[in-house]
């Protein structure tokens, strides 16, 4: 990723941890924090790189993407590689792929908070037991989220949400727009200020201690 763009991240990480961004010449607390956020995101990219190693034969395949935004390191899985269509049971076939993810997640990020994310097209519900693509977005998203608890990740880092048809990234006039709207998004939350300026505290408190 250029540097303005690992710029424009931080910026955004400001942000949303409710820092000023009104930065004062020499200002040792700014700065801090500016470099706590660049550590954080180059972690999430070296983590993006291990994925795309990892997952190399489904990104080939375009059954994965990888992406960095603002939220976060967002790992996208078109929904037909892990559901049959209007089911929210995961696929038999679909576990190996998320082993690879739930691994990275043990062992590189361990610390990071993980959201899920449903989102469908807008063709309606016709032949299944959910009332609303809405509906099926949020139990698919639970679906995964369940997988990834499965696999040790913690609870107390898993989140989930379902978006339905309202998130859409292409048309959904056309059969692939339908195809890429219809997805499963395991986002790696960058870890705040806050949690990262206090492990690292503890880490030196541990280190004292010694």
């Amino acid at each position: 990723m250029r540097k303005t763009s690992l710029i424009l991240l931080v910026i955004s990480l400001l942000v949303l941890n409710g820092c000023t961004i009104i930065f004062q010449k020499g200002r040792r607390s700014d700065l801090e924090k500016i470099e706590v956020l660049e550590s954080e995101l180059n972690k999430l990219q070296d983590t993006s790189k291990l994925l795309e190693s990892r997952l190399f034969q489904e990104i080939k395949d375009k059954k994965v993407s990888l992406s960095m935004a603002d939220k976060g390191l967002v790992i996208t899985f078109v929904a037909e590689v892990l559901f049959d269509s209007g089911k929210a049971k995961l696929r038999r076939d679909s576990f190996s792929i998320l082993d690879k993810v739930v691994r990275i997640l043990n062992e590189t990020v361990p610390g990071n908070k993980v959201g899920i994310e449903g989102h469908t097209d807008n063709e309606p519900i016709k032949h299944s037991r959910w009332k609303s693509n809405w509906e099926l977005s949020a139990q698919r998203a639970l679906s995964v989220l369940s997988y990834l608890e499965g696999g040790n990740v913690a609870p107390r880092r898993l989140s989930a949400i379902g978006y339905g048809e309202h998130q859409a990234i292409a048309s959904n006039d056309i059969v692939e727009g339908r195809q890429l709207n219809r997805r499963v998004e395991i986002v790696i939350l960058p870890k705040s200020v806050k949690e990262t300026i206090g492990e690292k505290l503890l880490e030196t408190n541990e280190e004292e201690l010694k």
